[in-house]
């Protein structure tokens, strides 16, 4: 089980990414389009290097949600791979068997 702190740390940047989500897709578009002059592009620069760091996405760890562990994430079920073997085993995973040769 990880840090509680850890994880309330993590939810607080997921909810600053998605506070600041808009402001920062508008400011990417107006530093990437070829129609934006010089001085335009650099205030967004500007504009965008004022946010907060943490409301960018790439700061978010994937964590697993039953026990908050951030290495060994599976994408798929959100879960981390010592939960997956423990819900697979208990027949909690529609559709997961055991591998057995």
């Amino acid at each position: 089980m990880a840090k509680t702190s850890k994880i309330n740390h993590n939810n607080k940047r997921k909810d600053m990414v998605a506070r600041y989500a808009e402001r920062r897709a508008e400011l990417k578009a107006i530093i990437q389009s070829p129609k934006s002059s010089e001085e335009e592009v650099a205030e967004a620069v500007v504009k965008l290097d004022q946010l907060p760091r943490n409301s960018s996405k790439v700061r978010v760890r994937n964590r697993c949600a039953l026990t908050g562990r951030p290495r060994a994430y599976y994408r798929k079920f959100g879960l981390c791979r010592v939960a997956i073997r423990d819900l697979g085993l208990a027949g909690q995973i529609a559709g997961l068997k055991k591998a057995s040769w």
